[in-house]
């Protein structure tokens, strides 16, 4: 994802629109898209700011850590609970989550799980 327009080029669309250019004209004057300059200036008129906000990070967690008591305790008392195991008793409940999202919540609480313990040494090949 390209990197948000710079603050001085969203201030000067905001500050032309103002002045009495319409929003096409001043997206023409500063080559932005006319889309850019009315949510530009829709911001500016809400928060009185052009700032562009935060981009990235993790937005959705917070869904899953809602569930981390009882995803944890299903995990303490069966160790050899699987993901979709999880996951199904979780969407039994109403909450649909990916096998994925439930091994990052687990890695989050510093929770590994190991499905069988490692292979034995060959007899027949060295290794």
């Amino acid at each position: 994802m390209a990197p948000p327009l710079s603050t001085d080029l969203r201030l000067r669309v905001v500050r032309a629109i103002a002045a009495g250019l319409s929003r096409r004209a001043a997206a023409d004057k500063f080559n932005v898209s006319i889309a850019s300059a009315v949510r530009w200036h829709q911001r500016y008129k809400r928060t009185d700011s052009v700032e562009p906000d935060a981009m990235g990070g993790d937005r959705h967690s917070h869904r899953a850590e809602a569930h981390a008591a009882t995803v944890l305790g299903w995990v303490e008392e069966n160790r050899d609970i699987t993901l979709v195991e999880i996951a199904g008793r979780l969407a039994a409940q109403g909450h649909v989550f990916a096998p994925s999202t439930i091994w990052r919540l687990l890695d989050r609480h510093d929770y590994t799980v190991k499905k069988r313990p490692p292979t034995h040494p060959s007899r027949t090949v060295p290794m």
